[in-house]
């Protein structure tokens, strides 16, 4: 697995890390079968997992809590979420931050976080939603200075709403953020244009999450595809999205060089982007977690390759089915 450095902190971190929302609540999801993925994660070189309270109420986390003791040799790095106290994803402009976020609050759910995750410290604490107009309260930063100073995490980062890159560059500016996690992928190309410049100056880590736009960047979608009611995608996958999705996704296949999968060039394209600290993809199963770990093995993809892809940018909105 070849390493990049995470911003500020230091860490030397897998250029592919492993999203765990998959394995917290989504349908089809098995936690021997998570495990058994997890584990051979680490054998592979990955090193960086990404999980949050808000998945599956915990269940994901306890399921790197179990990773973390069966591995106390391995240095792997935990970063968690707080959820939002209003459980509003994605968060909306206006509302202050003492509804979401005040300090208290946020004390009690890395108290929560950290016995979930059986450990004294968090490697890295998240918001898991974000609003740049909430910089000016000025709690949260006097809560995580004091989070830190007590030795409760070790450093800090914000979970950025969908499609909204731009609705953090203050924060990073401002010096009070570690890290920021971010939708970047083939189609979502915007946070080049601002943010990852700001992240570049001040020191502080990116992390790519979305890489496959939530499946559609696998090829494998179709417009007949379908999912559980009680699965996050199928409010996602709206047939407005759907539609306009797997349209996407099909003028991409054309591209796909011999001998490589549409999965990888995607994982690869975002790798390209030195900026990046790393990529989550989720990876409940062995298959992906082999194909996954090989794309960060394999390099940036060849220049021109990745200047045809550069022009697959889709700009999107939010809208009432974008969480």
């Amino acid at each position: 697995m070849r390493q990049r450095t995470f911003g500020r902190a230091g860490w030397q971190v897998g250029g592919v890390g492993y999203g765990m929302w998959g394995m917290g609540e989504w349908s089809g999801s098995d936690d021997a079968e998570s495990l058994a993925s997890l584990d051979l994660a680490v054998e592979h070189g990955v090193n960086f997992f990404d999980t949050a309270q808000a998945y599956g109420d915990g269940r994901s986390e306890r399921l790197l809590a179990r990773l973390l003791a069966a591995h106390p040799g391995d240095r792997l790095f935990a970063a968690t979420k707080v959820p939002p106290k209003n459980r509003r994803w994605p968060s909306r402009p206006g509302v202050p931050l003492a509804e979401v976020f005040p300090g208290d609050y946020v004390r009690e759910y890395v108290d929560v976080s950290r016995a979930n995750l059986g450990v004294d410290s968090i490697d890295l604490l998240q918001l898991h939603v974000w609003e740049d107009d909430w910089l000016a309260a000025g709690e949260i930063q006097r809560t995580v200075e004091e989070l830190k100073r007590e030795g409760s995490i070790k450093a800090f980062g914000i979970s950025l709403n969908r499609w909204e890159p731009w609705n953090g560059v203050k924060a990073v500016r401002s010096g009070f953020v570690d890290s920021v996690q971010v939708i970047y992928n083939i189609f979502d190309q915007a946070p080049e244009d601002e943010l990852f410049p700001a992240c570049q100056e001040n020191g502080v880590a990116v992390i790519a999450r979305v890489p496959f736009d939530e499946g559609s960047l696998t090829g494998t979608l179709t417009r007949e595809t379908r999912f559980p009611a009680d699965d996050w995608r199928a409010t996602y996958f709206v047939p407005e999205n759907l539609e306009s999705s797997v349209a996407h996704a099909d003028a991409l296949k054309p591209l796909v060089p011999a001998g490589m999968t549409m999965p990888e060039m995607a994982l690869r394209f975002i790798l390209s982007n030195s900026d990046v600290s790393t990529v989550i993809p989720g990876m409940r199963k062995a298959r992906n977690v082999a194909s996954n770990t090989a794309a960060s093995d394999a390099g940036p993809l060849p220049a021109d390759l990745v200047a045809e892809l550069r022009k697959h940018r889709w700009d999107r909105k939010p809208t009432e089915w974008s969480q």
